[in-house]
């Protein structure tokens, strides 16, 4: 804790021995011993709340940091979607002002049936053109 080497210390035990004499000095270095103890404990107190807050202030920086990245996103999320909903809500008017869409749509909609007769008629074309070419 201080710099002081085994000379100084000697040095102070016998000024300690002279000026406070035999009798009261074992009184005298338990409380020096409990005082320095009290000084310590309160130090190492003042560390550790001061690590504490310097913890709490990290968390906070990284809840804030989370947050305000979860809001983003929340913002863009709820912005695809209402850009989703109001296509849909479009395709919907267009659709209830005209119903020929409808019927159109159902018509023009490929069925399995329909795609497989137009890959055979595709198929057969390929094979009377590439018996033409030969």
């Amino acid at each position: 804790m201080f710099d002081i080497s085994f000379a100084e210390m000697l040095v102070i035990s016998m000024v300690a021995l002279i000026v406070i004499g035999p009798e009261r000095l074992p009184r005298v270095a338990r409380t020096i011993g409990h005082l320095l103890g009290r000084a310590r404990r309160y130090v190492d107190n003042v560390k550790n709340d001061i690590r504490h807050e310097i913890e709490l202030d990290e968390l906070r920086r990284l809840k804030n940091s989370v947050q305000e990245t979860t809001h983003s996103i929340e913002e863009a999320v709820r912005k695809e979607f209402d850009q989703i909903e109001t296509a849909a809500s479009i395709n919907a008017a267009e659709k209830i002002k005209d119903p020929a869409l409808i019927e159109i749509e159902q018509i023009s909609a490929p069925t399995e049936k329909t795609i497989a007769v137009q890959s055979q008629t595709l198929s057969s074309q390929q094979t009377s053109e590439s018996n033409k070419s030969t």
